[in-house]
């Protein structure tokens, strides 16, 4: 299935979705086109389905994946054919099974491949005929193209289909038939234990260099404005570049990041001094808006402000201990400054703060 991810909005909340190619049967010609699937069980091809919507319509042939001999077909703008001899990998009840599946990763759940496998090794851990019963349905659950990935590139889906077959009874594997046994069943028991015991090893394995994720939980800072001034003991606030701590830039004076950052952005004194002395962090960014950026600012403009912000918190401990006090979790920056700076882009300040943290902890770390 593919992993090209889309969404929709509904009712102003995002519903996240997959697509995947099929055809279409529109007055005889078969369109290659996207289909749609979202999280809450919308398909949406032509029209809007859901998974009987979907098996009606691949049973009727307007949707397939694999038109008849003979049949046209066209890709929207650029090419037309007609098939000979076609063949697809999938058969329409394959390719229901892929878009439960779909359903079911897009919120989170298990899809049929991971509730086999949570399934072997519950019978690998109690041998039960019940367990067994329970593992043949989520085996028989999984789309068929699909079984051969549930094992690993050496014995693909042998051992599952050994556990669910009955003493006595016959398996093919490759080019080969044999009769399943009592041991045949403990040594997939022991496969699937075997299996088990390597992948709690390796997610409890810690990288050289680890670990990969933060420790400390993500912190959010929201751009906040306070009418009666901001508060005397200010938390992660204060990490704003709005938040009210004069520095020194290039010998001249500035009472916030802000203020200095939309100063340091245009040539013209007067505009810089206008900027330099407006009451508040947001007052400067509203004066910088009416006048002209210097040439080359874009460019410039990370390492303007990446240099303000080491001033920032070398200048002031008190915000430096709040900004280490953040640990190694993510810093998403929602404040004030547009897509570039905030999180609802590439949340340049956010990252910046996170360096800064990195490099005032560096001086404890390297003594």
């Amino acid at each position: 299935m593919s992993r090209n991810r889309t969404w929709r909005e509904v009712d102003g909340v995002r519903v996240e979705g997959t697509r995947r190619p099929v055809f279409v049967n529109n007055g005889g010609i078969h369109f290659l086109t996207d289909l749609e699937i979202y999280a809450d069980g919308v398909i949406h091809c032509s029209g809007h389905l859901n998974l009987d919507g979907l098996a009606t319509e691949l049973a009727s042939g307007r949707i397939s994946v694999a038109p008849p001999e003979g049949a046209r077909a066209s890709a929207h703008h650029l090419a037309a054919w007609t098939f000979a001899a076609p063949h697809s990998a999938l058969t329409p009840p394959m390719l229901l099974g892929e878009v439960a599946d779909e359903i079911e990763l897009l919120n989170g759940r298990p899809d049929s491949r991971w509730r086999c496998l949570a399934s072997a090794r519950a019978w690998a851990a109690d041998p039960s005929e019940d367990k067994r019963f329970t593992l043949r349905e989520a085996y028989h659950a999984v789309p068929e193209h699909l079984r051969r990935y549930l094992g690993d590139m050496d014995n693909l889906d042998r051992f599952y289909r050994i556990a669910i077959t009955d003493v006595g009874e016959h398996v093919k594997s490759r080019d080969r038939e044999f009769t399943v046994t009592a041991e045949l069943h403990e040594r997939a028991r022991h496969y699937f234990t075997e299996q088990a015991e390597a992948e709690a090893a390796w997610k409890a394995k810690v990288p050289a260099d680890g670990p990969k994720t933060p420790a400390s939980p993500t912190v959010a800072i929201s751009g906040t404005i306070y009418p009666s001034g901001w508060p005397t003991v200010p938390g992660t606030e204060a990490l704003q570049i709005e938040y009210p701590a004069p520095i020194r830039f290039r010998d001249r004076d500035y009472p916030s990041v802000a203020h200095a950052y939309w100063a340091l952005s245009t040539t013209d004194p007067e505009a810089h001094d206008r900027i330099a002395a407006a009451e508040r962090g947001w007052d400067a960014d509203k004066l910088a808006a009416a006048v002209p950026r210097r040439e080359g600012w874009p460019e410039a403009r990370l390492a303007v402000m990446a240099a303000l912000l080491r001033a920032n918190f070398s200048a002031h401990p008190a915000l430096a201990a709040i900004l280490l006090a953040t640990g190694d979790g993510r810093i998403v920056y929602t404040g004030m400054g547009g897509d570039y700076w905030c999180a609802g882009g590439t949340n340049w300040i956010g990252r910046l703060l996170e360096v800064v943290r990195a490099e005032l902890k560096v001086g404890d770390v390297l003594r």
